[in-house]
């Protein structure tokens, strides 16, 4: 099993929702000198979106080479069309990451942008208002969207600007020769881990050679986990291997806790909830959040081991997507991320075992039939066996 290749000497920053997140890309975008990468899965055209995008076009103005991927079916067909309009017109560069499905199903749901090679972001933050729901533009939310990104400097951003750029090339028009070359240079990965107060990983799930490179990180950290293991999710679906090893590291006296976020798909719900009895058995803590959209991929475990990203711990992301995932192994940052997954833990609903074991027979029945169709579903689509 292939580990993260750290790089020492970073320095990355926790962004907390769009409050962080927003006013930081933008300002880095501000100062660009001469190129910015940007991708993302939602580019809503809200106040939020506009003034992202005016930012991008106004660093075109001054002669940045702008270059944007935005994802076909996240952003949506009429916005993706009006802002592809726009940014022609400006002189940013755009490509449209699998119109109609014409590469089959896969998304590109990573969050990246990387500028001037100096600074990068990665998280699982869209390019959206954070008081609407990402489902559902028109939907208001009680709280700000819960969910986070980190700001790299340092020898990782080289990197996260390779991906990126690599993403871009690929998207182009390139002969079945040139497509080999760049398959073979990808293969080429600078492998630097010195002792350092901070060392960063940038992991990436894609069809080519990462399938799995994402749930590897989770599994390998999972294994070693020797005192505590968070993680927060909006989207609980993950296959036989990850349920195993949350199970095995709870039953070994690891103390396990799942911040779920419920009530947005209801299919993915029920999948969810086909699996607490068995992870409730192994003595998994399962906590579900409530107060507003839970939109955060992140996990701390132990004291030096955490992961921010745009990955799912489900089907769609472990197996089928495009994702990126930052993984940081310092202790100041993980207690600064464990301090917010526990302040939300603590504002969630604890499930307890004996009280689902009062759930309905047709209720349960229900969730497993959804478990049912998702796993064919992920058979059907996705790039990797689902179990």
């Amino acid at each position: 099993m292939r580990s993260v290749n750290f790089i020492a000497d970073n320095e990355v920053r926790l962004l907390h929702c769009g409050t962080d997140y927003f006013p930081a890309l933008k300002e880095a975008i501000d100062a660009a000198q001469y190129e910015v990468y940007f991708e993302t899965y939602i580019f809503a055209g809200d106040e939020t979106g506009q003034s992202v995008l005016a930012a991008l076009k106004h660093a075109a103005a001054r002669g940045v080479a702008v270059r944007v991927i935005t994802d076909w079916y996240g952003t949506g067909h009429g916005q993706v069309s009006r802002m592809d309009a726009q940014l022609r017109e400006a002189g940013v560069e755009h490509r449209i990451f699998n119109p109609w499905f014409k590469r089959g199903f896969t998304r590109t749901h990573r969050k990246i942008c990387v500028v001037d090679r100096e600074i990068a972001f990665v998280g699982g933050i869209n390019i959206n208002d954070d008081m609407f729901a990402d489902h559902d533009h028109s939907i208001s939310l009680a709280a700000p969207r819960w969910d986070f990104a980190v700001a790299v400097q340092g020898p990782l951003v080289a990197s996260i600007h390779k991906e990126a750029q690599t993403q871009w090339r690929r998207l182009g028009r390139m002969s079945i020769i040139k497509r080999i070359g760049l398959l073979n240079e990808m293969r080429k990965v600078n492998k630097i881990a010195r002792e350092s107060s901070v060392q960063a990983g940038f992991v990436v799930r894609d069809n080519f050679r990462n399938r799995a490179t994402i749930q590897k990180a989770y599994l390998q950290a999972l294994g070693r986990a020797r005192k505590s293991v968070l993680i927060a999710n909006p989207y609980f679906a993950p296959g036989r291997k990850f349920r195993r090893a949350l199970a095995k590291a709870a039953q070994r006296g690891v103390e396990v806790v799942l911040l779920i976020g419920v009530g947005e798909i209801w299919l993915q719900d029920a999948v969810a909830h086909s699996f607490y009895p068995k992870l409730l058995a192994a003595g998994v803590k399962v906590v579900e959040y409530h107060k507003t959209q839970l939109h955060a991929k992140v996990a701390v475990i132990d004291d030096d081991w955490a992961t921010v990203g745009s990955s799912n711990v489900d089907g769609l992301s472990l197996f089928l997507n495009q994702e990126a995932n930052v993984v940081i192994k310092d202790a100041a940052f993980s207690q600064s991320l464990r301090r917010h997954i526990e302040a939300a833990i603590a504002e969630g609903v604890v499930i307890h075992e004996h009280e689902y074991a009062h759930v309905g027979r047709f209720r349960r029945i229900g969730y497993e039939a959804a478990f049912v169709v998702y796993k064919l579903l992920m058979r059907i689509f996705a790039a990797e066996k689902y179990a």
